[in-house]
């Protein structure tokens, strides 16, 4: 038996927000698994299926939906995008960590999860930028999208940023650097609870 359970680390925040660089920096570094979402939107240059995503067309994402293998699953943007709950509750048996960068829709549902392996292990945080003129330079500058989807994602990132109360977590993201360092110490945290230690005489 693991000395502790696994944590899942529930990370929401808009599109430019900075959380899918904090969420594949963890899994980079070992200190988290990074749990792979499946998803119905084409690939983007450079992103390779079962390393970034598992790209499904519609009908296998709706198959996988009928069959209940999705753990949580939403639509975003006009695309499909599930997290498959076999992808999450071995790791967490084994007290392995997991992070998951997911949007609000996403997080409700896993918040709701039945699963007791799911709820014992959640940990949620919404990453934000410091105003929205930085959240628009953001989205400009990554220059994957053209200005229709630029604003479309900006109409929907204030959406969801009115939601940051329902979590546990804030961080305001200033520089890579220091988001990352604040991510750490709120996982470190996390992992000294006494409530994680499944035998507290180790």
């Amino acid at each position: 038996m693991p000395e502790r359970t696994g944590i899942l680390y529930l990370v929401s925040g808009p599109s430019g927000s900075g959380k899918t660089t904090l969420c594949r920096r963890l899994a980079e570094e070992g200190e988290a698994s990074y749990a792979i979402s499946c998803t119905t939107r084409p690939p983007r240059p450079g992103e390779t299926h079962g390393t970034d995503y598992f790209f499904l067309s519609r009908e296998e994402f709706i198959s996988k939906v009928e069959q209940g293998d999705f753990i949580e699953h939403a639509e975003v943007h006009g695309n499909y995008y599930g997290t498959l709950h076999s992808e999450v509750v071995a790791k967490l048996e084994q007290g392995i960590d997991v992070v998951m960068d997911i949007d609000v829709q996403g997080a409700d549902l896993v918040r709701a999860c039945p699963d007791p392996v799911i709820s014992n292990a959640l940990v949620d945080l919404f990453v934000m930028p410091p105003n929205e003129e930085e959240l628009r330079a953001r989205l400009t500058n990554r220059a994957t999208d053209d200005p229709e989807i630029i604003e479309r994602r900006m109409k929907n990132s204030l959406g969801e940023i009115s939601q940051w109360p329902k979590y546990t977590y804030r961080l305001i993201s200033s520089t890579r650097e220091n988001d990352y360092a604040l991510f750490k110490s709120l996982l470190e945290a996390e992992r000294l609870k006494t409530s994680r230690t499944t035998d507290l005489n180790q």
